[in-house]
């Protein structure tokens, strides 16, 4: 038979339960003093039948709900507040049923001769101390708050001091429910920021109560892009890319929407701010676009717009500073200390280096609260150590491009050369249509070999190089050159120069060829990736020593210190043979056993998943759905996936991942930067100090001594240190798509 549970009646029923339960107890009452008035000798056996009746139904209701969270921070349409309130009311009946029991046994004992002193009547109130009077519930007190753990959590405790002293500071915080309790603090650090784990009892949470948001729905054509690239003449180039392109980015997003569903998304409003192409710049890269100019910026844009805009996102362009100010106003009023609530005009920001000044000049101080919605497109990346704007200053370093403060992971690379940045990367573009490969059969390789190199002084000094290739293959080259200016005074006369070529004839001609050949510079260029697309091998000059800002005046100045140990380490390290060879180009020897090796197989089209339409599509959807920067930490990738290396000394965490065959996962330093961490692991820390460095956390084995990370902004997969050995955090990665885990989708 069911128990009648009056904490689970609507507030009408509730009322009703309420005079129900007055009219019975008046009525046991009355029937109990007429029952003293006859049968004295039964009153004290008819109150302990009462008692235990009681007893029984509390603790009948009691086992009921054993497994049901309640409380005043469990979610919403709990009507805690009416509990609140029907506790008042009961206790205060139970009050005055005490003083009428009271007096009744007053009546009894005087009319039988009985001492009322032999009598206790416990007031209804009374007992625990600790607990919180009844009354005292309508005025906000609440009862103790249970906290789970808060490992892996390392700010949590040091933000619930900074709540309890500080949440009057700001309106929001009340607003999202923060009434001075530990409760509502660790409510709001686990729901709305992400400092602290979540409670396991909550059944809805704020994030989801406050911030409704509609699905975002894929696109399946490119007209109101279209629309929107058109009001600016700075995006004819990438206009006409999309355009091209158009076909094979419609199949990508079907195919990906067949693969995975992408139908619980949330629809994001996203700012995308191309300071390169602003005037203020005075870079001129939209007007030298169609002359020869550099491309890279440009087909990343492109192909980043395109992969926003058919998830599904609402996106806004901007290229001017009137634009970003215009955008930027709507925002602006919130000077919040505390996340803003409701419809919002941005959510996340893509923008330049170029764009990230004038973003940080346009807002001002302000700019500090939208930081964490940048994504910022940085092609050779932002080491940590040139991030920190602290840690550069005290080690000298002097470049325009570093100290910005940001989470090392907002900087968005044009490789996955730096794992401390996130890898955006772009669409290696086939620019063939359909009538163009159903001839590809009819094309036939030649004993040909084409020249990366589309500027003269590229080929200074590579003479002896290319007569080695020269010797089996006929060299042909695409460099840019006029019948008036442009000079070719370094091109060897045996070179079939064919000048700059549209993107159509450059695969065709690639088609034919056998051999890309890099002449050591640019580097980590497109080009390498379209020639193994279109079935070349690429002949990958090799840097020893290896380049960087020590050596190479290209680098210096870029926050970035990484070795490139050949003009293209995407290519050698994650494509290899029989698709690349890794050269010392002045060895002959090398030089010549690597093209008799070439010239003798059949080489097939190559390109990595992550370089085509729907990997760039995957990766960046991963990105949007799981990178979170505003709200703590966000547990992605998972750590589950978390493999922990130690490194030799002197080397670093980027190293012995790689030698492991994974990669060093930045955002997982935080959860072996304790003791108790690293006890999981097997280290063994007798005695450890914490200092703000990029080397560690590392280990001295000797001393048995744990270095631990003072400044999270320093977590860096880059550092290294020859007198200790680094703690690495490793994870496995897919193949053709090395940003994303095997488990991170």
């Amino acid at each position: 038979m069911a128990i009648f549970n009056p904490w689970k009646l609507s507030s009408q029923k509730l009322g009703l339960f309420l005079v129900t339960f007055g009219f019975i107890w008046g009525m046991m009452l009355l029937h109990f003093t007429i029952q003293q008035q006859t049968q004295h000798e039964s009153s004290i056996i008819l109150r302990e039948q009462i008692l235990d009746l009681s007893k029984r139904y509390i603790k009948a209701l009691a086992e009921e709900n054993q497994n049901v969270a309640d409380g005043p921070y469990v979610g919403t349409m709990t009507a805690y507040d009416l509990k609140k309130t029907l506790a008042v009311l009961l206790d205060s009946i139970l009050q005055r049923l005490g003083k009428l029991e009271s007096k009744v046994d007053n009546l009894v004992s005087n009319g039988t001769g009985v001492n009322s002193t032999n009598i206790t009547t416990v007031s209804p109130s009374s007992g625990n101390s600790e607990k919180v009077n009844v009354a005292d519930l309508i005025n906000g007190a609440q009862e103790r708050c249970e906290l789970p753990p808060m490992d892996g959590f390392p700010h949590c405790e040091g933000k619930l001091k900074w709540m309890k002293t500080m949440w009057r500071s700001d309106p929001c915080y009340a607003s999202y429910g923060v009434d001075g309790s530990i409760c509502s603090f660790f409510i709001y650090l686990s729901e709305v920021e992400n400092w602290c784990p979540p409670l396991l009892w909550r059944t809805k949470s704020l994030r989801e109560e406050s911030d409704p948001q509609s699905l975002a729905e894929i696109r399946t054509d490119f007209n109101d892009l279209f629309k929107v690239l058109s009001i600016h003449e700075e995006f004819r180039w990438m206009r006409l890319r999309i355009n091209r392109m158009a076909s094979a980015w419609i199949e990508a997003i079907k195919s990906l929407a067949e693969k995975k569903n992408l139908e619980n998304r949330r629809h994001k409003k996203i700012l995308l701010h191309l300071g390169l192409l602003t005037k203020e710049s005075g870079f001129k890269i939209a007007e030298n676009a169609f002359s020869g100019g550099p491309l890279g910026e440009l087909v990343q844009w492109s192909d980043l717009i395109t992969t926003l805009y058919l998830l599904g996102h609402d996106i806004r362009i901007s290229a001017s500073l009137a634009e970003l100010k215009e955008i930027m106003k709507k925002v602006m009023g919130n000077r919040s200390g505390c996340p803003t609530r409701g419809d919002k005009v941005v959510e996340l920001i893509y923008i330049d280096i170029v764009g990230l000044t004038q973003f940080k000049k346009t807002l001002g101080p302000s700019w500090v609260h939208y930081q964490c919605m940048l994504r910022v497109l940085d092609s050779f990346g932002t080491e940590p150590e040139f991030n920190s704007a602290q840690y550069a200053q005290s080690k000298g370093h002097k470049t325009p491009w570093g100290k910005w403060n940001l989470n090392p992971q907002q900087f968005y690379t044009m490789f996955p050369h730096t794992p401390d940045n996130s890898f955006l990367g772009f669409v290696v573009e086939q620019h063939l249509n359909a009538s163009d490969i159903s001839h590809l059969e009819d094309i036939k390789r030649q004993n040909q070999s084409l020249v990366y190199g589309k500027v003269d002084h590229f080929w200074k000094d590579k003479t002896s190089y290319l007569d080695i290739i020269h010797t089996y293959t006929e060299v042909h080259g695409t460099v840019h050159g006029t019948v008036r200016g442009a000079s070719t005074a370094h091109i060897p006369g045996y070179v079939k120069n064919h000048g700059i070529v549209s993107g159509r004839d450059l695969q065709l001609l690639l088609r034919e060829t056998k051999l890309f050949v890099g002449l050591g510079f640019p580097y980590e260029g497109p080009a390498p990736l379209e020639a193994i697309a279109n079935g070349c091998a690429f002949l990958n000059p090799r840097f020893n020593p290896p380049k960087s800002s020590k050596n190479t005046e290209f680098f210096k100045g870029k926050p970035t210190l990484r070795e490139l140990t050949s003009q293209h380490p995407y290519a050698e390290l994650y494509i290899g043979k029989p698709h690349v060879w890794t050269v010392n180009i002045d060895d002959p020897i090398e030089v010549e056993n690597a093209v008799k090796a070439i010239l003798n197989q059949k080489i097939e089209p190559y390109l990595p998943y992550e370089f085509n339409c729907e990997g760039m599509l995957q990766r960046v959807g991963a990105f949007i759905e799981n990178q979170d920067f505003c709200h703590g930490q966000v547990m992605w990738p998972p750590l589950s996936v978390l493999q922990v290396k130690i490194a030799s000394s002197g080397e670093s965490c980027k190293h012995v991942c790689q030698e492991n065959k994974l990669v060093c996962e930045p955002s997982f330093f935080q959860h072996l930067n304790k003791d108790k961490d690293l006890q999981k692991y097997g280290i063994d820390c007798q005695s450890s100090e914490t200092v703000n460095d990029i080397i560690v956390p590392a280990y001295d084995q000797s001393k048995k001594h744990c270095f631990f990370q003072g400044d999270l902004l320093l977590f860096s997969c880059a550092g290294s240190n020859g007198n200790y050995e680094r703690i690495c955090p490793c994870k496995d990665y897919m193949k053709g798509q090395v940003a994303l885990c095997q488990n991170c989708l």
